[in-house]
C-alpha cells in the first residue's frame, strides 16, 4: 500500500501523541503518570477535571447554572451558552491549579464533543481546540453517554460486558457495553427524557413557590415531595404497556399528570400557578410511574441479554448512572428488578451521576490507554448536538417481543 507523504507525517504525528508519557521527576509523583484534561460543556453545567490513569482525582472545579435555570423555568440555550462563555477559562484553570500540574504535563485533553445542546458543546469544543494548539496536545474527543457509561469504572473494576441504563435530563438509554467505544444500544428515549419530564412536572405544579424547593432542581424537588405522598391517590398508566420493546416514551405520561393537574385545580378553585393540596402525592405518583417505566424495560432488556448470551453467565452486571440515576426511588426499583433476575446493581455517587469534568476526564484516560479516537491538535472537530450511541439494536429486541413476568414493585419512601 503506498502512502502520500503528507499521509506519512500525519501517522508519525498521531503514533508519537498516542505515546506520550510524562515523567520528569521535577514535577512531582503525580506526572509519572499519564494525565488527562477534561472538559465537560453539554448542557448547563461547566466542567473540567486532571485525572492521572489510575482514575485518581488530581484537581476539579464545576460552575452550575441551576439556579440561573430555575428563575428563568428552563434552560434557555443562548443563556446557557454565555454562561459557559464566562466560566470555561476560570473552571479549567481552578482545575489545573488545584491537580498541581501545568499544561505542558498533560497527556491529552478529553471534551465532550457530543451529544448535547449545540450552542453549550460549542464552547466547550472551541475553547478546547485552542487549548491544545497552544500547548500541542492530542485531543480525544467525546460521547457525553459514553462517559456516563465507564465512570463506574473509575471507581471500581468492572469487567466487559455489562448492561447499563443512562437516565439524564436528555437522555434515556439502555445498551451493553462490550468495550470502551463498544456499545450495543437496545432502547432510547422516543420523544422526551425523564429528567426533562419530571423538570417539566414540577414547573406545572410550580414547585420553585414550595418553601421546601425554592433552590431545588425539578427533579430533586419531585423527589423531596414524594417521600410524603401517597402514590397510590393518582394511578397514572405506565407508558408503553402494550409495546414489546425496551425503548422510552415519557411524552404521554406527563400529558396524564398534566390533565390530573388541571382537574385538581379546577377541583380546588385555585389557578395555575398556585400550588396544590395534593402536591406530594402527585410527586408520588409521577415517580412511581416514571421509576416503574424505567424498571420494566429495564427488565425486558436483562431478558434479551440472556436469551442472546450478551451478557457474562458470572456474576452480571448492570450500571445505573446519569442524573436521573441520583434518585433514590428509582435506585430501589431497578434493585427489585437486579434481585429478580440475579444481577447486581452499581451506581456511581450521586457527584458523579450529574454532569462533570471527572468522567470526561476518565473516558479521555480509558481512551488513551487503549489508543482509540486520539488526534492531533491541528484536526478540526464538529460537535454534534444529536449521536447515537453504538450500534442500534433496538429492531432486533422489538421483534423478540419479550413478555414481562409480573414483579411487585412495593419501595418504602
Amino acid at each position: 500500500m503506498t502512502m502520500f507523504p503528507s499521509k506519512v507525517k500525519h501517522l508519525q504525528r498521531l503514533l508519537q501523541f498516542r505515546h506520550t508519557l510524562w515523567c520528569n521527576p521535577s514535577f512531582g509523583k503525580a506526572s509519572c503518570s499519564r494525565l488527562v484534561l477534561g472538559i465537560e460543556t453539554s448542557c448547563d453545567d461547566t466542567g473540567a477535571a486532571v485525572l492521572d490513569e489510575t482514575g485518581a482525582i488530581l484537581g476539579e472545579s464545576l460552575h452550575s447554572q441551576t439556579q440561573v435555570h430555575l428563575r428563568t423555568g428552563g434552560i434557555i440555550p443562548t443563556v446557557a451558552q454565555q454562561l459557559h462563555r464566562e466560566n470555561i477559562e476560570r473552571v479549567v484553570q481552578e482545575a489545573l491549579e488545584r491537580s498541581g500540574v501545568v499544561p505542558s504535563q498533560l497527556s491529552a485533553v478529553a471534551t465532550t464533543v457530543k451529544p448535547g445542546l449545540g450552542l453549550s458543546l460549542g464552547i466547550g469544543l472551541e475553547f478546547s481546540q485552542r487549548f491544545v494548539r497552544t500547548h500541542n496536545k492530542p485531543f480525544i474527543p467525546i460521547h457525553h453517554m459514553e462517559a456516563h457509561a465507564l465512570t463506574v469504572r473509575m471507581l471500581q473494576p468492572v469487567a466487559f460486558p455489562f448492561l447499563v441504563l443512562l437516565v439524564s435530563g436528555g437522555h434515556s438509554l439502555l445498551a451493553v457495553a462490550r468495550g470502551v467505544d463498544d456499545f450495543l444500544l437496545l432502547g432510547h428515549n422516543l420523544d422526551e427524557a425523564p429528567g426533562d419530564t419530571l423538570d417539566k412536572v414540577a414547573r406545572r405544579l410550580s414547585l420553585i413557590k414550595h418553601p421546601r424547593c425554592s433552590t431545588l432542581s425539578g427533579g430533586r424537588a419531585i423527589e423531596l415531595l414524594a417521600k410524603d405522598g401517597d402514590r397510590a391517590r393518582f394511578p397514572f398508566r405506565t407508558p408503553m404497556g402494550q409495546t414489546y420493546d425496551c425503548c422510552f416514551s415519557f411524552a404521554g405520561l406527563r400529558n396524564q399528570i398534566t390533565m390530573t393537574i388541571k382537574k385538581k385545580e379546577a377541583e380546588e378553585g385555585i389557578e395555575q400557578g398556585t400550588l396544590l393540596s395534593c402536591v406530594n402525592d402527585i410527586a408520588a405518583a409521577t415517580q412511581h410511574t416514571v421509576a416503574s417505566h424505567l424498571a420494566k424495560r429495564t427488565h425486558r432488556a436483562i431478558l434479551f441479554c440472556n436469551a442472546n448470551g450478551l451478557l457474562p453467565s458470572h456474576s452480571p452486571t448492570l450500571v445505573l448512572s446519569g442524573g436521573v440515576a441520583s434518585n433514590q426511588y428509582i435506585r430501589k426499583a431497578l434493585t427489585i428488578i437486579t434481585e429478580t433476575t440475579g444481577l447486581r446493581l452499581l451506581c456511581p455517587p450521586a457527584k458523579f451521576c450529574t454532569d462533570n469534568g471527572v468522567m470526561i476526564a476518565w473516558n479521555g484516560v480509558e481512551r488513551l490507554r487503549e489508543g482509540k479516537g486520539i488526534l492531533p491538535p491541528d484536526v478540526d472537530v464538529s460537535y454534534e448536538p444529536k449521536a447515537p450511541l453504538g450500534v442500534d439494536m433496538t429492531e432486533e429486541v422489538k421483534a423478540a417481543a419479550i413478555k414481562l413476568p409480573s414483579v411487585k414493585m412495593k419501595i418504602l419512601n
